[in-house]
C-alpha cells in the first residue's frame, strides 16, 4: 500500500463508508499493477497468452471447452489505464475456455443435482443454502461442460441490486454436482488465477461499468454474455497474479479487522452513552441532576458523536420532562397522572375511507408526512371541497390539534398542527385537541417520550400491521404538572432540542469533510500510483 495511504488510513477508515472505499481503492491499484512492485524476472503476459491459446485449441478439440470466434485487439479507447511492463490487454475470450449464461431447470423439491442461483453468489463466497435442484430427467440433457468446476467464476448476470456479484467456485467434493441458472454466466479461465479474474470483476472501475453497459427495463436489466465475452482484462504476468491475489487477501483481512474493532469500538461507546445517559433519569434531586449533567457536559463532543447517541440524548431529554426531574421547581407533588380523554376535549379517529385524490384542492395529511413534532407539508396531496367536507365532519383540525399516528412504521408518533393551514385527515391517524388545562406543546412531547411510545408498541394489534385502537390511546396515563411549569418543562426542552440539533448540524458537517477528504485522498493515491 502506498505511503500516503498508510499515513492516512485512520482517517480513511473513519470516513463514510470509508472502509468500502479502502477496498475498492486496494483492487483499484492491485488491479493497475500498483499494489506490488514488477519482477522483471517474471515471464510476460505475452507468453502466458500464448500457452493459453494453445491449451484453449486442445480443450475446444476434445470437447471440454467451448468453440470461440476471434476477437479483436483491445483499443486504446478501451484501455482504461496504462500498464506495467509484461502486463497485457485482453478480453475474457483470449484468457477462457467456456463462457455461457446456465439455463432454466426444470426444479424438484430435492435430488442429487444443485443448481445455483443469483442468491447464491455472494461477494463473500458462494452460498449454497440458498440453491435449489434440478430433476434427474431434466440434468441428463445437460451437456458435461455445463457442469460446474473448481475455479469457475459465476456472474450474476440479470436483475438490478444482483448483477454484476462474481464468486469464485471452490473445490468441489467427491460427486458433487452443480449446475447454473439462466441468470447467472459462468466463466471458466485457461492456465490464469480465477481468484485474479474475480477480483477484476470485483474492482470498482468494472462494477460501474457494468451499471452503464447492462440492457433492458429498469426491473430485468441485463449483462449479455457477448458483453462478457468482449470485456477487457489487464492481464499481469502469472506469478505476479499469484502475488497480487496473497496481497490483496492480506489487505482484505486488515480491512475485515478495522470493520470489527470499529463495531466493537461503536458497540461499546452505546453502551457508555447509554450507561451516563441512565445517571440523569436516576437523578434523585436538582443538584444530583446538575451534577450528572455537568459529567456529561465535559466529554460532550466525545460521547455525542453519532445519530444514534444524539438520539438517545433527545429520548432522555423527554424522559426526564415527563418524569419531573427536567425542571425542579418545588411543586413536584402537584403532578397528576390523568387519563388523555380526561385532558382533551375531543379525542377522534380519521375516517376509515381511502381518500379520493384530486391534483389541486384541500390537503389531506399522510402520517408519512409527519415525524415527533414535525409536519412536512411539501409533499402534500389534495382532495376536493365534498372530500374535504366529509372527512371533517366529526372535527375540523385546527391550530394546536394534535396528529397521531396510531398504526404503521411510525406508529405512537404525535405532530402538533401549525397556524394558517387547512387540512384534513388521511387514514392510520387520530386528532387529539387538548383541553385548557394542558399546554398542546407539552402534550405533544409527553406523546414521543419514550414510556407513551413503549406502552403503544406494547399495546399493538393487527399482526403484521400493527395498530393501537381508539380505546387504548384514550386511556393513556398522561403525567401532567401545572400548566405554568407545563410551560418551563417545553421551554427546557426546546433548548436542548435545539443543542441536539446543533451537533446533529455539525456532525453532518463534519462527516461531509471527511468524506471528501477521504475521497480526495483516494483520488490522491491513485494518480500517484
Amino acid at each position: 500500500m502506498s505511503v500516503v495511504l498508510s499515513k492516512h488510513l485512520p482517517l480513511l477508515a473513519s470516513a463514510p463508508d470509508g472502509i468500502q472505499k479502502l477496498r475498492g481503492l486496494i483492487l483499484e491499484l492491485a488491479v493497475r499493477g500498483k499494489l506490488l512492485p514488477q519482477d522483471p524476472n517474471d515471464e510476460p503476459a505475452s507468453e502466458l497468452l500464448k500457452q493459453i491459446a494453445k491449451e484453449r485449441v486442445l480443450q475446444e478439440a476434445n470437447g471440454t471447452g467451448k468453440k470461440s470466434k476471434p476477437t479483436p485487439p483491445v483499443s486504446k479507447d478501451e484501455q482504461a489505464f496504462e500498464l506495467p511492463d509484461g502486463w497485457a490487454w485482453v478480453r475474457f475470450a483470449d484468457v477462457t475456455s467456456y463462457i455461457q449464461r446456465g439455463k432454466g431447470p426444470d426444479y424438484a423439491d430435492k435430488s442429487d443435482y444443485v443448481v445455483v442461483s443469483q442468491k447464491c453468489v455472494r461477494w463473500y463466497g458462494l452460498d449454497l443454502s440458498q440453491a435449489r435442484w434440478i430433476t434427474p430427467e431434466s440434468f441428463s440433457k445437460y451437456d458435461t461442460i455445463r457442469l460446474l468446476r473448481g475455479g469457475d467464476v459465476l456472474w450474476n448476470s440479470t436483475g438490478t441490486g444482483t448483477i454484476g456479484r462474481a464468486v469464485v467456485v471452490p473445490s468441489l467434493e467427491a460427486g458433487q454436482v452443480l449446475v447454473a441458472d439462466s441468470h447467472v454466466t459462468v466463466v471458466r479461465s485457461v492456465l490464469m488465477s480465477p481468484i485474479y479474474l474475480w477480483r477484476w470483476i470485483q474492482s470498482p472501475s468494472v462494477q460501474r461499468e457494468i451499471e452503464g453497459s447492462a440492457s433492458g427495463s429498469t426491473n430485468q436489466i441485463e449483462l449479455a454474455t457477448s458483453t462478457v465475452t468482449a470485456h477487457p482484462l489487464p492481464l499481469p504476468p502469472l506469478a505476479e497474479q499469484h502475488r497480487i491475489v496473497a496481497k490483496v487477501d492480506e489487505l482484505m483481512a486488515l480491512c475485515d479487522r478495522l470493520e470489527a474493532e470499529q463495531a466493537d469500538a461503536a458497540s461499546a461507546h452505546a453502551r457508555l452513552v447509554e450507561t451516563l445517559l441512565g445517571t440523569l433519569t436516576q437523578s434523585t434531586d436538582a443538584a444530583d441532576l446538575a451534577a450528572n449533567w455537568q459529567r456529561l457536559a465535559e466529554h460532550f463532543d466525545t460521547l455525542f458523536a453519532t445519530e444514534a447517541s444524539i438520539d438517545a440524548l433527545k429520548q432522555t431529554v423527554l424522559q426526564l420532562a415527563v418524569m419531573g426531574k427536567l425542571v425542579f421547581s418545588g411543586t413536584e407533588q402537584q403532578w397528576q397522572t390523568l387519563r388523555l380523554d380526561a385532558i382533551c376535549s375531543e379525542i377522534v379517529d380519521c375516517p376509515h375511507s381511502t381518500p379520493k385524490w384530486t391534483p389541486t384542492g384541500k390537503i389531506c395529511v399522510r402520517t408519512s408526512q409527519f415525524r415527533p413534532g414535525r409536519l412536512d407539508l411539501s409533499s402534500s396531496r389534495f382532495v376536493s371541497e365534498d372530500t374535504y367536507a366529509e372527512r371533517i365532519a366529526r372535527l375540523r383540525p385546527e391550530a394546536n390539534d394534535i396528529l397521531y399516528s396510531r398504526e404503521g412504521g411510525i406508529l405512537g408518533v404525535a405532530c402538533r398542527l401549525p397556524p394558517g393551514v387547512e387540512l384534513c385527515l388521511g387514514q392510520r391517524m387520530m386528532l387529539l385537541r387538548p383541553g385548557r388545562e394542558v399546554s398542546p406543546a407539552f402534550l405533544e412531547l409527553v406523546l414521543n417520550s419514550p414510556v407513551i411510545t413503549a406502552l403503544a408498541r406494547a399495546n399493538t394489534t393487527g399482526g403484521a400491521a400493527p395498530r393501537v385502537n381508539v380505546a387504548t390511546v384514550k386511556a393513556y396515563p398522561i403525567p401532567l404538572p401545572p400548566i405554568a411549569e407545563q410551560h418551563r418543562i417545553v421551554a427546557k426542552v426546546d433548548e436542548l432540542m435545539g443543542l441536539c440539533d446543533h451537533l446533529q448540524a455539525d456532525l453532518a458537517t463534519a462527516r461531509q469533510q471527511q468524506a471528501r477528504l477521504a475521497d480526495t485522498l483516494i483520488e490522491y493515491a491513485l494518480e500517484a500510483a
